[in-house]
């Protein structure tokens, strides 16, 4: 097993390059991001182990990274001082371009894979907002009116992206759809809802809203979001019968998960990372039956690297 050692900043996210599979980027924070700086780190994967191919300071912390789908150089972080910058690894020292609208950390970025000409960052301030590139503000600002902790774009369409924030809701937007008074929103899912019942048995009783943390479309199945949090429960949904509540109900992790991940290869299989410093993956059971937890390993060494 490779290993490398961020040494005096601590791992929020780890992104594997859409173009080279021997190079990731780290996004990382002094001090567990309570205070202090960051730093991206450019590893390479080599015969010798882990190698820091270049790595950029920052003065506040970070707390997420995306690569770029249109340039195998380039790359976005989410800022603790709110900030959203574009780093190119050719160039040294300090970004090629940098974004300051959000009012409070920036938790999240996504580069859309679909339309490639954009990207998304959302926000402790409930907002989300889309951008270009080579624009000198955002597009689009969609508002959550909650801390959101993940956003992300549906890697089946150019318009469609989906968020949770700290109400315990996950938000479809269409950006297709008149703004008009809902501002893209097509629909916002309680997470705590109970399934729904079976003919012949008790209604499930639902659980108290709780922070969702993480959320991550299923890359096969179009209409299937998962989703997690503080409550511990990881949740499948499919956005065609919000009302439905979730489809999955996968319980298992002692503390809160941070992040979840569909597997690139497997329609039923999703991979979570939890503040119990384990790593964890699922099935839920749309291919057996039944949802339940394939594997666990222990000392997790970054939260944020499923």
């Amino acid at each position: 097993m490779l290993e490398f050692r961020t040494q005096g900043f601590n791992g929020y996210s780890v992104k594997y390059s859409p173009f080279f599979d021997s190079r990731i980027a780290v996004a990382t924070s002094a001090n567990f991001g309570l205070v202090g700086n960051g730093r991206l780190y450019i590893l390479g994967l080599t015969a010798n182990g882990i190698v820091a191919e270049k790595w950029f300071d920052t003065q506040d912390s970070l707390f997420d990274s995306t690569w770029s789908e249109s340039h195998e150089n380039q790359l976005l972080t989410a800022g603790g001082d709110g900030s959203v910058k574009l780093f190119d690894i050719n160039v040294p020292t300090y970004p090629i371009a940098s974004w300051q609208e959000h009012a409070r950390e920036v938790f999240a970025v996504h580069w859309n894979l679909v339309a490639k000409d954009t990207f998304l960052s959302s926000s402790w301030d409930g907002t989300i907002k889309i951008w270009n590139p080579n624009a000198n503000a955002s597009i689009t600002t969609l508002p959550t009116h909650s801390c959101t902790y993940s956003a992300s774009f549906s890697p089946h369409s150019p318009s469609v992206l989906s968020s949770v924030s700290s109400d315990s809701h996950l938000r479809v937007f269409d950006l297709r759809t008149p703004a008009s008074a809902s501002n893209h929103l097509t629909m916002s899912v309680p997470i705590h809802q109970p399934p729904k019942a079976r003919m012949g048995t008790a209604a499930p009783v639902g659980l108290a809203p709780a922070e969702a943390l993480t959320h991550d479309w299923n890359k096969y199945r179009d209409t299937i979001v998962a989703t997690a949090g503080v409550d511990r429960v990881i949740r499948t949904f499919d956005i065609r019968m919000p009302q439905q509540g979730p489809i999955a109900v996968l319980p298992g992790h002692e503390y809160a998960v941070r992040r979840i991940n569909w597997s690139p290869h497997l329609s039923d299989i999703l991979l979570s990372a939890s503040y119990d410093m384990t790593c964890r993956v699922w099935t839920d059971g749309s291919a057996m039956g039944v949802g339940r937890k394939w594997a666990a390993w222990a000392d997790t060494p970054s939260l944020s690297q499923a």
